[in-house]
């Protein structure tokens, strides 16, 4: 027997999975991917969080570790139900004896729809897993996701060659990096240069790359005032592109504002309109901060919104040899529909 209870009071029985811990706080999140649990359990942007799939059954095709993204960071996880019977040839083993190893505490046999529905109505909030619901809700409303950049970025530099003949070197900022975001520039020929979050701009340059790539991450972008500096020395001296953190970062660096969402844009299935040809992209997206645009001015040019709530979901800044996103064109798992904007990086740095 477990509990999930919200910062609102409300409380959900169930029963206890993964790591079995008396209580553990984050804030809860939803996510409506119906495959790809697996990357979302290991997506470093997810610090912090207790994750809700929205899709019913999880762990179907058990644990394949050649699918994870980074080093696990979330708090907790909440499923309907848990299979204890996968079947994939590529398993290795059960997701709940998974999650017990990687000390990740869950709960299944809740209803998962009327917590996403609370979510929705009421916006992101605190909540707690434990065994005992508490008398005070204050230590639950109290929690804060703060100063994570620091568990999910790594320690040292490392260096990923490039698949065949080496064309550009790109050092990337790891503020959390997706490792498809490594794979998809090794591919087009980039040796990659991954370096820790703090990483001054001026190291980074003496490296002398052809391009500098900011990484996806967690948390608020605005309290990161260090990595905002050090981009800001970046920008206009060499190609940058920037992905969801990276994206929001830029923007501060730049002179503009980010802002909380409601409860975030968090699945494989976010509409991403280009303005410019008015097409539509099926994305992937995991955050709850979005830029204010209209705050840049003339320094920026908004590229994309969301198809559903009108929010940016790009910027370039024209002069710079700089652009940014809000979502995952490298995706994994998740569509491949913006997997050209790794190109047009490529190009950039074709012109340096």
């Amino acid at each position: 027997m477990a509990y999930l209870v919200l910062g609102n009071g409300s409380v959900f029985e169930g029963k206890r999975i993964g790591y079995k811990s008396s209580a553990t706080i984050g804030e809860l999140v939803f996510t409506t991917g119906m495959v790809g649990y697996l990357e979302t359990l290991t997506d470093p942007s997810y610090a912090g969080q207790i994750v809700t799939q929205t899709f019913p059954l999880i762990g179907n095709y058990g644990v394949i570790p050649e699918d994870f993204e980074g080093r696990p960071a979330l708090t907790g996880y909440v499923v309907r139900d848990l299979c204890e019977t996968p079947s994939n040839f590529r398993s290795e083993e059960k997701l709940d004896s998974w999650l017990q190893k990687n000390g990740i505490p869950g709960i299944c046999g809740v209803d998962t729809r009327e917590i996403t529905r609370q979510i929705r109505e009421q916006g992101v909030m605190n909540a707690m897993i434990c065994d005992e619901i508490p008398a005070d809700l204050s230590s639950i409303n109290s929690y804060l996701v703060q100063d994570v950049l620091r568990q999910v970025t790594c320690e040292h530099p490392e260096i990923y060659p490039a698949e065949g003949e080496k064309r550009f070197a790109v050092t990337l900022v790891d503020y959390g990096a997706k490792r498809n975001i490594i794979r998809s520039l090794q591919e087009r020929g980039c040796e990659v240069t991954v370096v820790p979050a703090f990483t001054d701009a001026k190291s980074i340059l003496a490296g002398d790359p052809d391009g500098v790539m900011l990484s996806n991450g967690p948390g608020d972008p605005a309290e990161n005032i260090s990595c905002i500096r050090e981009i800001a020395r970046l920008v206009g001296k060499v190609p940058v592109f920037g992905i969801c953190l990276g994206h929001q970062m830029t923007a501060l660096a730049m002179g503009g504002r980010t802002f909380k969402l409601k409860y975030g844009h968090r699945g494989g299935n976010q509409p991403a309109t280009e303005i410019e040809s008015g097409r539509t992209f099926i994305t992937s997206q995991n955050h709850g901060y979005a830029v204010d645009a209209a705050s840049l001015g003339e320094t920026g040019v908004e590229t994309f919104v969301n198809a559903n709530d009108g929010s940016c979901e790009g910027i370039r800044y024209p002069g710079k040899q700089c652009f940014t996103v809000q979502f995952h064109p490298e995706a994994h798992s998740g569509p491949h529909d913006t997997s050209f904007l790794f190109d047009r990086f490529i190009s950039m740095m074709g012109g340096k």
